[in-house]
């Protein structure tokens, strides 16, 4: 958690360290001349968190619409639909409001865990734990497949400390009242802890029914870290610097940016009984300054320029925004005569982000549905390996846009439901889409027959029906019409 050195002597922040940058609350910096203990109050207040931006940026524009699990077909208007069981598992857990909770804990804490088990009912849990209670072992040689799971977590009721370990084979829960805790790899026993007792198990061990671990990781930028590296980890620096050229500003402001007087030639009268000079003016904006000595001279020093203290922020501010791939106009706000086509240009960045981020977490959604399923007993899905995460677009466009590219997809043969999921509906705004269609064109038939001339004589009907297209066979086999 703490954090801690590594070979070449660079410091590694720890869980808690990246939680407080997260939180505007980084460590103040050193000012020469200025004591933190007088001024630790408007320095708190000149720290202007631009980390949470950088993580909060990828987060709103990474949104789940639902799952693919059958395979593609030929038919033209129905190419794979959204799997609805699998809607329903994501409802019944209300991971359309906390499915951010994985993405910005794996984006801020460098990983998230998705724990997938039985209820009550019989029916899958989805809850999100995070890297401060969970820990999670591999298989040797396979980043894939894990060995071993353990949480550790203080229980609200009792104020005990218990401990799950999941391998595939068995699940073991522990109890602790110790408030230091520790797990020792060397001793023959688990000292301090106890075996927690359960009705199904009240040896604290329980066969484990699913036959793997049911933990998930979502690590975040693994081919930066095979542990994961938080998404704000490589812009700590400059978040210091801003910090510190945001405090020097506000000292500048404070101290330098009022213009100072001074007298010449002026005699100052003492205090008789302490001895101190006496302050001859008070600065105030209706008093005049006067002096009966010809030879007193008054003036002022020039205020501190405060334009190379707002430079030097500004120029951190453009680091972050090159390094983090945020688009500068989040970062700075101003937007003056900008094309929409600039803007898209400046996002580019973040959409490709956003996008690599969804595909390293699309792989970790299926998996928790494929656990999901395996509890409800669904066993050609929880073996669907063909899955498919269905994520929200990433790049803004405009309604119009969305529906121009309809007419031309539509032109190119595309599907009509992947043009309605390229036009940003959900998956249930499609399924009812569906009915509405389908409903219209059974009304536009009806129309259209109520529209077409009954035939008044038996010789009329025998000729509508002559003009009727015949499904024949041709000389090669194949069907024709006659």
């Amino acid at each position: 958690m703490d954090d801690h050195r590594d070979t070449d002597g660079e410091t590694e922040p720890g869980l808690e360290t990246l939680r407080r940058y997260a939180e505007n609350r980084a460590p103040l910096p050193t000012v020469p001349g200025v004591d933190p203990n007088e001024a630790r109050e408007w320095m708190r207040d000149a720290r202007t968190n631009w980390t949470s931006l950088v993580i909060d940026s990828p987060v709103e524009r990474m949104h789940v619409d639902g799952f693919r699990f059958g395979k593609p077909t030929d038919d033209k208007d129905g190419a794979s639909a959204s799997d609805d069981e699998a809607n329903r598992i994501w409802q019944e857990n209300a991971l359309d409001a906390d499915a951010d909770l994985f993405h910005y804990g794996a984006l801020s804490q460098r990983r998230a865990f998705a724990l997938v088990e039985r209820g009550d009912d019989g029916r899958p849990v989805i809850t999100h734990e995070t890297p401060r209670q969970v820990a999670v072992e591999h298989a040797q040689g396979n980043r894939r497949e894990l060995a071993a799971g353990l949480k550790l977590w203080r229980d609200d009721w009792t104020g005990d400390t218990r401990a799950t370990l999941w391998t595939p084979a068995r699940i073991y829960d522990f109890v602790t009242k110790a408030q230091t805790l520790s797990f020792s790899g060397r001793a023959a026993s688990l000292r301090g802890w106890d075996a927690y007792a359960l009705p199904s198990a009240t040896d604290g061990n329980r066969p484990n029914d699913l036959k793997t671990v049911p933990l998930v990781p979502f690590i975040n930028r693994r081919n930066r870290r095979i542990s994961g590296f938080a998404e704000h980890e490589d812009v700590l620096t400059i978040q210091n610097r801003i910090n510190l050229s945001l405090i020097n500003l506000i000292a500048a402001m404070k101290y330098g940016a009022f213009r100072q007087r001074w007298a010449a030639g002026l005699e100052v009268d003492e205090d008789p009984i302490t001895g101190q000079k006496i302050q001859p003016y008070k600065l105030d904006i209706k008093s005049l300054w006067t002096s009966g000595d010809p030879d007193t001279n008054f003036g002022e020093f020039a205020a501190t320029d405060l334009k190379p203290y707002v430079s030097a922020v500004q120029a951190a501010v453009q680091d972050l925004a090159a390094i983090s791939r945020t688009p500068p106009h989040y970062l700075i706000g101003a937007v003056v005569n900008v094309s929409g086509d600039a803007l898209k240009a400046a996002e580019t960045g973040l959409v490709s982000k956003v996008r690599d981020r969804q595909r390293t977490f699309g792989e970790s959604w299926e998996q928790t549905m494929r656990l999901a399923f395996r509890i409800t007993g669904d066993e050609a899905r929880a073996k669907a390996y063909h899955a498919e995460t269905i994520w929200r677009d990433p790049e803004s466009r405009s309604i119009s846009e969305l529906a121009d590219a309809a007419v031309k997809k539509k032109a190119a043969d595309v599907p009509w439901r992947q043009r309605m999921e390229d036009m940003l509906y959900t998956p249930t705004q499609i399924a009812r889409m569906e009915v509405d269609r389908a409903a219209d064109a059974i009304n536009a038939q009806a129309a259209a027959d109520a529209a077409t001339p009954q035939p008044t004589s038996l010789n009329d009907a025998r000729a509508a029906r002559d003009q009727r297209p015949v499904i024949g066979r041709g000389d090669q086999g194949g069907p024709v019409a006659a």
